[in-house]
């Protein structure tokens, strides 16, 4: 038997601003799955916040730029979300200050040779924020739930992609080989439908958390609008939602490490404007913020006021319907893709540092010490846009004349960095293509919704690592997958992504994912901007809080210098 495999991935320290959200779902805070990090905790500068020192208590308020569309680790892959989630459901396995994986609700686990069975051993005496007993039966129903089509969960191909009769369960309701299972309480298997080496990082992610069927029944949809139904299992346990505003969290006394939790209350405010929750921050009104007016992040440096900027796995883009006339044509997403000037967007728009990205797939992943991405051709993008050949890939898509080409509708979700590269993007396009744009905005909820009906031409993405592999990248552009909102198809990719899903060798593995990756980005799909980086602010007061490179924020560890 494997015990505790792990992938080796060594993550590089990227240069880009958070941006979207993980899967999807989140604004410009430094969000998606595209974006940036730091471990190590604390920062320089900063003052006693009113509440601490009013209290003297170990209370910290976070700000967040934008509002999750559910709190339900079953359904969602809102980068907000994950906030309130990653702090209070923790799965069989969580991260530690360091990044890596380290056991959560399983004390051990073990795989069959092939990486085919996985087999989870649960602590003894585990329970629920109500203190009631969790066993291995609440992952198995929860596992069931995101299955479930009603449950709409967008992260359901996490398990209809893997395990065992989970596919057909979804889609034709039959469980009679449904490969998740309990052996007895404390024991928890998972059979798969092909070798997985990477599954301790799947099961890492927050659909992977349990649930407690009794508060789900009793409660239907409306199980995580309050918190006496919302019952968790993390180091911190809601104690109240107010709407639109903010969600409290308190300590979780029931956490099996409960004693090493010394936050009394986490609270997370939700302050749509950026430049707003900065002066909140200033003036010592709250801790830190997630989401920095791109304006303000070199005075800030400058000024020591406690800019944590931490390595992420992720990148900035936008999405091209490519099922849409014209951009279902790869010579125009081309012509667009040749059109926008990079090193002029992180320098003096966004500005930050960063790297120009020339494919959705970032630096980040190591196979023997070496970046799979090292050497990779840059698919005719250069840091400076290249409005001759962009005309030239127009013209051969039949185009001759640029203002035959049908008004761009530029969208974009409502931020105010986000704003700032959509404008500069649309005049970027209006320049060197010599084509008609109009730029839209919408709040996120509305605006994703839209992304995922296909409502769209072009439109702010992202991407951040969901958990720290590159399959967790290469799903976006795989035919009829739920992330693959430009809604590209091309088989030989899809067959590659198959090979490579269930490839144990990591150089083989490795091998596989740069041939997806050239496939695809050679058909421009999204159009690339820069690879990110995690960046927020945080007081000098504040220590013990880690964050990994999907932007997942973990407060159990987080103390209040008095």
């Amino acid at each position: 038997m494997k015990k505790n495999r792990k992938l080796l991935l060594v993550l590089t320290a990227l240069a880009a601003l958070f941006l979207s959200a993980c899967g999807g779902g989140g604004g410009t805070d430094a969000s998606s799955r595209e974006e940036k990090l730091d471990l190590s905790g604390s920062s320089a500068a900063g003052e006693k916040t009113e509440s601490e020192e009013k209290s003297g208590k170990q209370e910290l308020t976070y700000v967040l730029s934008n509002l999750p569309d559910s709190i339900d680790p079953s359904y969602t892959n809102n980068s907000f979300a994950m906030y309130v989630i990653r702090n209070c459901f923790e799965g069989l396995v969580t991260y530690n200050q360091k990044g890596e994986l380290e056991a959560g609700d399983a004390e051990s686990w073990e795989s069959n040779d092939d990486m085919t069975v996985y087999t989870f051993h649960l602590r003894k005496d585990l329970k629920w924020s109500d203190g009631t007993a969790l066993t291995a039966k609440d992952y198995v129903y929860a596992a069931r739930h995101v299955c479930t089509p009603e449950t709409t969960a967008q992260y359901a191909n996490l398990f209809t992609d893997y395990i065992v009769g989970a596919k057909e369960f979804y889609d034709k309701g039959d469980d009679s080989n449904f490969g998740v299972r309990a052996i007895d309480d404390q024991t928890l298997e998972y059979r798969l439908k092909g070798p997985c080496s990477f599954f301790l990082d799947l099961v890492s992610m927050w659909c992977y958390s349990p649930l407690k069927e009794e508060t789900l029944t009793k409660n239907g949809d409306r199980w995580t609008q309050s918190a006496e139904s919302y019952i968790c299992n993390g180091p911190f346990r809601l104690s109240e939602v107010n709407n639109g505003e903010s969600y409290v969290l308190v300590r979780n006394e029931n956490y099996w490490d409960a004693e090493h939790t010394t936050l009394e209350k986490l609270t997370f405010r939700f302050v749509l404007d950026s430049s707003t929750a900065l002066t909140a921050y200033e003036n010592g009104e709250v801790d830190g913020i997630r989401s920095i007016p791109s304006g303000d992040i070199q005075r800030l440096k400058a000024e020591n006021a406690g800019i944590i900027m931490e390595p992420s796995y992720g990148s900035v883009f936008y999405d091209i319907n490519c099922q849409k006339e014209p951009y279902n044509n790869p010579l125009v997403r081309k012509a667009i893709c040749l059109a926008v000037d990079r090193e002029e967007l992180i320098s003096n728009v966004v500005q930050i540092d960063a790297t120009p990205a020339y494919s959705m797939l970032p630096p980040g992943y190591s196979v023997d010490g070496k970046d799979i991405t090292e050497g990779r051709e840059d698919f005719s993008l250069k840091p400076k846009a290249d409005p001759e050949l962009a005309r030239e890939a127009l013209k051969e898509a039949g185009y001759e004349d640029p203002k035959s080409f049908p008004t761009l509708q530029l969208s974009y979700y409502s931020d105010d960095t986000a704003k700032k590269i959509a404008e500069a993007i649309a005049e970027m396009l209006k320049k060197n293509l010599g084509i008609s744009v109009d730029v839209t905005s919408a709040d996120w909820a509305v605006y994703y919704d839209g992304v995922r009906q296909g409502n769209y031409d072009v439109c702010a993405m992202g991407w951040s690592a969901d958990y720290l592999n590159p399959m967790s990248f290469l799903p976006l552009v795989y035919t009829d997958d739920v992330s693959n909102n430009v809604r590209f198809s091309d088989p030989a990719y899809d067959k590659i992504v198959d090979e490579a899903r269930v490839e144990p060798d990591q150089k083989k593995f490795a091998e596989l994912v740069k041939e997806a990756d050239k496939l695809q980005a050679a058909q421009y799909p999204v159009l690339p901007l820069y690879y990110k980086m995690n960046n927020f602010l945080m007081h000098d007061n504040v220590s013990g809080y880690y964050m990994i490179p999907d932007g997942s924020l973990f407060f159990r560890y987080t103390k209040l210098r008095k």
